[in-house]
């Protein structure tokens, strides 16, 4: 699953660890300055979890974790709601910025 729920533990990995404090600044601070925000959290191999925010405002961003049990407890401790997959409203939320917008159409034309 792209959230990362089919995951099981390690022994490395072990249920009730603390998140990384930064992570969970990141997690706050995003949800703070978009008035609260939902997260999707995908499963990235070796490079760990991608948790995916998106502002109530629209606005979104990403914050990187090593794995999806410390993305779902940083998102716990940061009071970010985690939604188990891209539902239809959530996208629809989402409101991409005209840098976005431009480098898209960039890499478009460069092909």
């Amino acid at each position: 699953m792209a959230d990362g729920s089919d995951t099981t533990l390690t022994a490395e990995q072990t249920p009730g660890e603390q998140a990384p404090h930064g992570l969970v600044a990141g997690l706050k601070a995003f949800a703070a300055g978009h008035g609260g925000a939902k997260a999707v959290i995908e499963y990235v191999g070796k490079r760990g979890a991608r948790i995916v925010l998106v502002g109530s405002d629209g606005e979104w961003g990403d914050q990187f974790a090593d794995d999806t049990v410390t993305a779902r407890e940083a998102c716990a401790e940061a009071g970010v709601t985690v939604e188990n997959a891209w539902e239809r409203e959530l996208m629809d939320q989402m409101r991409p910025s005209n840098d976005l917008w431009r480098s898209m159409a960039r890499r478009t034309m460069a092909r």
